[in-house]
């Protein structure tokens, strides 16, 4: 079930980004940033780990799962750190996932001839 809880939640937040997408004049970028921002918010209130808990990757990997890492980053290192950790736990939280994007991003541009438009 676990499998399927991830499936349906991942893709209800899918479909939430495809239809602000179809219906409204926002671009990608300003909605990938939104779920971010409301991973973010979700996240420093108390209502994304539930989601989390209950639905596993199907939550944590979509973008409102990265802005939920941050907030998690944040909370452990002020708690560690006092008032510095407002300023590097989310980074830290999420060096793997940006470390990983910009490795793989790399690769892609080598193996690609990537052109302009």
């Amino acid at each position: 079930m676990d499998y399927l809880y991830a499936f349906v939640v991942g893709g209800l937040i899918c479909v939430v980004g495809q239809i602000l997408i179809d219906k409204t004049k926002l671009t990608p970028a300003r909605i990938l940033t939104g779920y971010v921002v409301a991973g973010v918010v979700l996240g420093a209130v108390g209502l994304y780990e539930p989601l989390v808990e209950f639905a596993g990757a199907g939550a944590s990997v979509p973008l409102s799962g990265f802005g939920y890492l941050m907030v998690q980053g944040v909370q452990e290192a002020i708690v560690k750190d006092g008032a510095l950790g407002i300023l590097t736990g989310g980074l830290t939280a999420a060096a793997a996932g940006i470390t990983a994007a910009i490795v793989f991003s790399l690769i892609a541009a080598l193996i690609t001839k990537p052109q302009s438009k």
